[in-house]
């Protein structure tokens, strides 16, 4: 595997006039430090390595490499982080006959070693968030752990890495695999890959520049350090890794104890036909040990402690959106046959008929009665939101207590105990034609 590299040419001034004699070539040392910047919603990925290098007096040249990487050559920046007035960057081109390779040439009035930076994009690094639900036995209580994998395919290994990831929609004149896959560029490089919009560049820069200091701690578990960056949200990986191409690594981002659960069942013919779908209700709020910051997509396996000594059960598996702080989240763990939600239709007639004057009907009203058989084998007590579609100029007749949620949907929300059983009944009344309120 190739990767990206960079090797320093020093010319004595005897030799600049030479432009292309590659001599005195020295190869760089290794990174000294390198910064991951993952943005979830395109495939972006803001690199900042920094490295020593040793700098003669007057012209010097440097090379940058990307053979085999899915680095922007568009995109490669370099500066000096030390002795910054000293080293100036008189111009940057792509060498005749060589690919894949840029070449700076920089004017030093300083001779020794110079920390540098070189920051560019590139795509085939990405990331994703998973959790882990674990409820109680009674379901009244859940453990919530969130992970992030990150997914290394660039052809370029990161080693010692920190790793901040970026929520957020991040708008690209051109897809990066597109520009590290294409020709050289017809002039210099550029960092303008982001849309001309001075608010996105602001805040691109933030993310890039805005580092947390955060020490390498190998002794506890990892932190994920999050802040928030207006419409992006940034979490910052405890610590460095080292993420070859090819390579995933999961790694914590936080754990949340004792969060407020309902089990939740939905019922709603139209949408899911004769089957009853489970869910763990929370809200991403403080009062739910949770709120301190949004959840990014990602997949959710629920599991439940069945018996006192912990014995573990899969309930189900799912994907969630988005979760911004405060919002109410409905994990759909699938169908159980352990909850019963049974409608039947009891009666049905047609009356009240009209007719025009040549014998046609021209009118009618109908009546349905309706009888919903509920049950609950569970061990634990459950919540039943129920829904029913009707049509037309209708009006209900029942007991229970029901909302109305638009022209044409009620719901019915119901506790039912541990092992009860309960029925609840309506009459629909529907009017057509001439019946029909107008």
């Amino acid at each position: 595997m190739s990767i990206a590299r960079a090797i320093l040419v020093i010319l004595p001034l005897l030799l600049a006039s030479q432009a292309w004699a590659r001599i005195n070539v020295v190869t760089l040392p290794d990174r000294h430090s390198v910064q991951l910047t993952i943005y979830n919603s395109v495939d972006l990925t803001l690199v900042r390595e920094t490295r020593i290098l040793t700098f003669r007096k007057g012209l010097n040249r440097l090379e940058f490499s990307w053979a085999n990487t899915l680095i922007d050559p568009t995109s490669v920046e370099f500066r000096a982080l030390t002795h910054g007035d000293d080293v100036d960057v008189l111009d940057v081109s792509f060498p005749p006959r060589v690919t894949n390779t840029l070449e700076w040439r920089i004017d030093s009035g300083f001779a020794g070693e110079v920390q540098v930076e070189i920051r560019y994009f590139t795509s085939g690094i990405s990331w994703s968030a998973d959790y882990l639900a674990e409820a109680a036995r009674n379901e009244k209580l859940m453990d919530l752990a969130g992970n992030v994998r990150v997914s290394n395919n660039s052809g370029e290994d990161y080693d010692n890495a920190q790793i901040r990831l970026v929520v957020g929609v991040v708008r690209l004149v051109e897809q990066i695999v597109t520009l590290a896959r294409g020709p050289h560029p017809a002039s210099a490089p550029t960092s303008a890959l982001l849309a001309k919009d001075e608010k996105m560049e602001r805040e691109a820069l933030f993310a890039f520049n805005g580092a947390v200091a955060l020490a390498d701690v190998a002794a506890k578990e990892k932190q994920v350090v999050k802040e928030s960056l207006s419409e992006y949200f940034l979490y910052t990986v405890e610590g460095r890794d080292t993420i070859p191409s090819g390579w995933a690594k999961r790694l914590p981002s936080f754990k949340a104890g004792e969060v407020p659960i309902t089990s939740f069942y939905k019922y709603e013919r139209e949408q899911w036909g004769d089957h009853l779908l489970r869910y763990y209700r929370f809200t991403n709020s403080a009062p739910s040990k949770l709120g301190n910051e949004p959840l990014p997509d990602g997949a959710v396996k629920a599991f439940r402690f069945v018996t006192d000594d912990n014995l573990y059960a899969f309930v189900g598996a799912t994907a969630v959106k988005y979760i911004p702080v405060n919002e109410q989240v409905d994990l759909e763990l699938g169908e159980d046959l352990e909850v019963l939600v049974k409608p039947t239709l009891m009666n049905w007639q047609k009356t009240d008929l009209r007719f025009d004057n040549r014998g046609n009907v021209i009118g009618w009203t109908t009546g349905e009665t309706w009888q919903i058989e509920l049950q609950n084998s569970k061990e634990i007590d459950v919540v039943l939101d129920i829904r029913r579609n009707f049509g037309g100029d209708w009006s209900l007749t029942t007991a229970a207590n029901y909302e109305k949620l638009d022209a044409n949907k009620i719901k019915f929300l119901l506790p039912l105990a541990s092992a009860q059983k309960q029925t609840i009944s309506y009459t629909l009344t529907t009017r057509h034609g001439t019946n029909a309120t107008r």
